[in-house]
């Protein structure tokens, strides 16, 4: 199986980018309505239907949600992509729609994916909500998971652009998680499960994303929805999209979690899961926090008339701007990065800093500056 031609045979084009809102996923849920498969299960904070697709017929009941977090959209796109080889006829989807019963949330916090925000209206972190489920959209997810009694799930979720795969100086570009069930992190049955099919999905997915793949850390906590789940005995796999070289848009990231998934099912459905899983699994190196979205090496600043040279390192925020996300570049670190990398790095050979103000780098502030006072940098970037 080619899973690039198969991700490209069925990307959905009509959304891209980093902001997918409601407005922009409704209609797409209409036009996969082709045979009363899409529910309104349930209303947000502020009235906004949260909607269900169900499709198949198999035994193996599956429980996919995206957007929990409003801002984390990757893997919605990637769902969309996968919902459409679902609906092409092939004989992968048949194969599919035979062996498994789908329940996808496509869009849990529509919300907070209006705001482009973590939280959800209320300004709470659903995925910190599991336990006291204080929210609407806390218990719709809790009512839906006791209803349909899922065999697997899958928890979707975006990660920031600072972790990188251990100290490889690769980007984590997946990540994934069987989370704990108990404080002590033991492995029982259900979380076995779910440790070998992300070990099965690793052997796979290393093919096209060389060393790109990381495992996220396992501190247990019931307050987050995986956790409680794999806690309740259902095997649960966290997936974490990440960053791509120069994918901002997380376009190429998509694709990813869109041959993640078509791993799963593969592998589930064909009962190719790998032997020896618990090795295999924690071979994953770990995420580590160790990328700036910019590194600047040997900038001379003069500090009161004593000239150094320093590094310092910029990392950009997503701010929805007239609804639409701009990356905007601010500097927060400066000093020693010598165990750090930036997914963008200058050498500039001792160049002067100057801003037209203090002429001193200062945290927090926005990353627009000259070097050697002709070189100019906007955002972050080198104008040449």
């Amino acid at each position: 199986m080619n899973l690039e031609e198969l991700f490209v045979s069925n990307k959905e084009h009509s959304i891209s980018g980093r902001y997918i809102a409601l407005k922009v996923i409704e209609p797409l849920l209409q036009s996969l309505n082709t045979n009363k498969q899409l529910y309104i299960i349930g209303k947000s904070v502020l009235e906004k239907p949260i909607y269900s697709y169900n499709i198949g017929t198999g035994k193996i009941r599956i429980f996919l949600w995206s957007q929990m977090h409003g801002n984390e959209s990757t893997t919605t796109k990637a769902l969309f992509d996968f919902l459409n080889l679902l609906q092409s006829g092939s004989e992968l989807a048949e194969n599919f729609l035979n062996t498994f019963t789908f329940l996808c949330i496509p869009m849990l916090n529509p919300d907070g994916a209006a705001l482009y925000t973590r939280e959800n209206a209320n300004k709470i972190d659903l995925n910190r909500d599991s336990k006291n489920l204080t929210q609407p959209e806390s218990r719709l997810l809790r009512e839906t998971f006791d209803l349909f009694k899922p065999d697997y799930c899958f928890n979707l979720h975006d990660q920031r652009t600072i972790f990188g795969v251990s100290d490889s100086g690769k980007p984590a570009t997946m990540s994934f998680l069987a989370p704990a069930y108990n404080d002590e992190r033991e492995i029982n049955e259900t979380r076995l499960r779910a440790i070998e099919l992300i070990a099965t999905i690793n052997e796979q997915l290393q093919f096209y994303l060389p060393d790109q793949i990381g495992r996220f850390d396992d501190s247990f906590n019931i307050n987050c929805i995986g956790d409680m789940f794999q806690h309740l005995g259902v095997p649960t796999i966290l997936i974490e999209a990440g960053h791509f070289p120069n994918d901002y848009e997380r376009e190429e990231t998509r694709k990813f979690v869109f041959m993640s998934l078509v791993c799963s099912f593969s592998a589930l459905s064909e009962n190719v899961i790998v032997n020896n899983g618990i090795d295999k699994y924690l071979n994953i190196p770990q995420n580590k926090a160790v990328f700036y979205d910019i590194i600047y090496k040997n900038i001379k600043i003069n500090y009161d008339g004593i000239e150094i040279i320093t590094n310092f390192a910029v990392q950009y925020k997503e701010e929805l701007i007239e609804n639409q996300v701009c990356f905007n570049a601010y500097i927060i670190i400066i000093g020693d990065l010598e165990h750090n990398f930036g997914h963008l790095e200058y050498d500039v050979g001792n160049a002067v800093y100057t801003d037209g103000g203090t002429d001193i780098p200062n945290l927090n502030q926005k990353a627009d500056f000259f070097l050697d006072k002709d070189i100019k940098v906007t955002n972050g970037m080198i104008k040449m």
